[in-house]
């Protein structure tokens, strides 16, 4: 039997489609009645030890807090019961691939629900993906959704 998913983590690196992705986000949610934690990591450009400015992050974690939130709206012009899903927004800092491992350990998810950009194997082979070196390691089911290319309609 498939355990119950109670809670969904959503790793988003908020760019320009990111919201195709949270739909599929609030859609499981909905069908499983779960609550959604919303994971952005910010890889800081100092490198290992750097840290960010609380200034920076409140101000990243507002802009961060303003997205779900539009998001949120727009989804819930199609089905309402978005609105009041029960969320949960974190920001970290760091490398992507170790700290959405690290927020799996603390939130314990059931899921983890993560869109990825479409690259050709060479930028692959050299650059390597987030996703790739998360489901290397991960031990939870994750749900890999391919973003298009094309803009959504509201995302500013």
């Amino acid at each position: 039997m498939i355990p119950k998913i109670n809670r969904i983590l959503y790793a988003t690196d908020l760019s320009l489609n990111a919201s195709y992705v949270f739909r599929y986000a609030l859609s499981s949610a909905e069908k499983h009645d779960a609550k959604i934690d919303i994971l952005h990591v910010v890889q800081p450009e100092g490198g290992l030890g750097f840290v960010m400015p609380a200034a920076e992050k409140e101000s990243i974690n507002r802009k961060l807090n303003n997205k779900i939130e539009v998001l949120t709206k727009e989804e819930g012009k199609e089905n309402p019961s978005y609105v009041n899903r029960d969320m949960g927004i974190h920001l970290k800092v760091g490398d992507p691939t170790e700290v959405i491992l690290q927020t799996v350990e603390e939130l314990k998810p059931d899921v983890l629900l993560m869109g990825t950009h479409s690259k050709g194997v060479v930028e692959k082979a050299i650059l390597g993906s987030v996703a790739t070196k998360v489901l290397q390691r991960i031990r939870i089911p994750v749900y890999i959704i391919p973003i298009p290319d094309l803009p959504t309609p509201y995302v500013n």
